[in-house]
């Protein structure tokens, strides 16, 4: 039960995006059609569970054992840019179209902060490898989720008349501030999991 309340927790309760604010970049730049947003999803969701286990164990094995805390973060960066970079070379090979769909935003996964945050919150929540990798698919998940419903708002938002004003980055902002009033509506669901189910 307590992978099912981290499973929901992180794709509802504390979604990446529209909870915790990060990974905002991809979510404002590559949700314009749902297509590409697909591929973002799943090109994040390998890179997240991949990164979240490789950086788990760097930290378990190598940085704990040596005392070597301090390098958190700059040695998950470098093992997020080599991950990346896998991806970019696979995408290349597998999928020419998807990764010309995404051009500049795949290399941005590199600097995105949601990846290198659930790395970092994995290590700070204590958890263990299998519940660093049930929260990174989850949150990858969540961030799937938020970018496909906004990028499917947004394709919405082409066919409407909307006031000159609110037209371009102004009524995208104001769509995506109304998506994380709507998640907010699942604030109560984990604790009452953990009601529900005893756990702490």
């Amino acid at each position: 039960m307590e992978y099912l309340i981290i499973f929901i927790s992180a794709i509802f309760v504390n979604n990446i995006i529209l909870s915790q604010f990060l990974g905002i970049c991809p979510f404002l730049g590559v949700s314009k059609k749902v297509s590409t947003s697909l591929g973002m999803g799943a090109a994040v969701a390998f890179v997240l569970t991949l990164a979240t286990i490789v950086t788990f164990l760097v930290q378990k094995f190598l940085l704990d054992p040596f005392e070597l805390g301090y390098l958190q973060t700059l040695a998950f960066i470098l093992v997020i840019a080599a991950l990346v970079q896998m991806v970019e070379i696979i995408l290349k090979k597998v999928s020419p179209p998807l990764y010309q769909a995404l051009g500049i935003f795949l290399p941005l996964i590199t600097t995105n902060c949601a990846v290198l945050g659930v790395a970092i919150l994995v290590i700070q929540r204590d958890y263990s490898l299998l519940q660093s990798v049930v929260y990174a698919i989850s949150t990858a998940i969540g961030f799937a989720l938020a970018l496909v419903v906004f990028a499917g708002i947004r394709e919405q938002l082409e066919m409407v008349r909307i006031p000159k004003g609110m037209r371009g980055m102004a009524i995208v902002l104001v769509t995506a501030g109304l998506l994380a009033l709507s998640f907010m509506g699942f604030s109560g669901l984990e604790g009452g999991l953990k009601q529900l189910f005893g756990v702490e």
